[in-house]
């Protein structure tokens, strides 16, 4: 029985990308656009929505721990 191959586009470049072991960065199609998305991250380019749209040190006080 042969396995199908699974194919994944890379986030970063659109790139596709086979999905298993023998690709280290999946879901990205290398390290260069696994640390280009992170580096998104990291300078708040991207963020996950929610539902207020507070800062964290918006209404933040020691009684809150």
């Amino acid at each position: 029985m042969q396995q199908e191959i699974m194919t994944v586009s890379c986030p970063q470049c659109g790139k596709d990308v086979i999905w298993d072991e023998l690709s280290p960065w999946r879901p990205f199609c290398s390290k260069r656009c696994q640390l280009i998305d992170l580096g998104e991250w990291a300078a708040e380019e991207k963020r996950i929505p929610s539902s207020d749209d507070m800062n964290d040190s918006d209404n933040w006080s020691e009684e809150d721990r």
